[in-house]
């Protein structure tokens, strides 16, 4: 009997100590769950010739929100513009010119309170870096000087939109389309300057600027262009606003105006 009591007792002590380092793992789970929060995925959709600048300034802004995880679709502003208009994931739009905000603004896709200018950019005229072509003004790109020229698409990209503005202008458009190889985004018409495939092309100066592969004969002439202003807002869509609202915030900051002006945008 006194065997069986002690027994007893040894059992009753074994589960009572269970009980506790179970109620320690548990507690231990549930701190553990408290303090790690639910990562947000919030998109970011801007024009081809912000992609150096918005990753820099994205990359910044994780270190400071660690909770909150970044994914970009860059492209021309038509494309990423129907892509909106589609439903793909979007909750920041920035577009390198109004036309495609304005379309998705009409459509009641982006919040009005959000959108604002953010910042301007110029139009160049850009070479291989070891080219000897020479011109003595930007409407001698229509002389026998040029045979290919890399623009935009101007349906879609908004800088072949401006580099047909520009010919229009200079009374050369029909003898430019002769010339024109047409690219599906900005950074494509620099890929091709680089690598020698046409003769010159219709960059951003931002764009010019990120290439050790190419140089800028000239800037379009005043006048022939409406402004390049780059338009940003949210998307109505977005499933995480209030981030959405904080990211546009955050461009607004000192540091993040002097990361674009280092990549040659004029900050509005």
């Amino acid at each position: 009997m006194k065997s069986n009591g002690k027994n007893i007792v040894i059992l009753v002590m074994f589960c009572l100590l269970t009980v506790v380092f179970a109620g320690c793992g548990n507690t231990s789970q549930d701190n553990s769950s408290q303090k790690t929060e639910k990562q947000q995925e919030v998109y970011i959709v801007a024009a081809a010739s912000m992609t150096d600048a918005i990753k820099e300034i994205g990359a910044n802004y994780e270190k400071e929100y660690p909770n909150v995880k970044l994914t970009y679709n860059f492209g021309s502003s038509g494309a990423l513009q129907t892509q909106i208009e589609q439903g793909a994931p979007a909750d920041v739009f920035i577009s390198a010119a109004q036309k495609q905000m304005n379309a998705l603004d009409e459509k009641g896709l982006i919040d009005k309170s959000t959108r604002k200018d953010l910042l301007e950019n110029k139009v160049v005229l850009i070479v291989p870096k070891d080219s000897e072509l020479s011109l003595n003004d930007f409407a001698d790109v229509a002389t026998d000087k040029i045979n290919k020229i890399a623009l935009g698409e101007p349906k879609a990209v908004p800088v072949g939109q401006y580099s047909e503005e520009i010919f229009s202008n200079l009374k050369i458009l029909d003898a430019m389309k002769q010339k024109a190889v047409y690219a599906s985004d900005v950074r494509q018409v620099l890929g091709w300057v680089e690598t020698g495939e046409v003769d010159c092309g219709i960059v951003y100066a931002t764009d010019a600027a990120i290439s050790d592969k190419v140089k800028v004969l000239m800037e379009a002439p005043e006048n022939t262009h409406k402004p390049v202003v780059y338009p940003i807002a949210m998307v109505n869509s977005s499933k995480n606003p209030d981030v959405a609202k904080d990211f546009i915030a955050y461009l607004s900051q000192d540091a993040q105006k002097n990361i674009l002006a280092k990549y040659g945008f004029n900050v509005k």
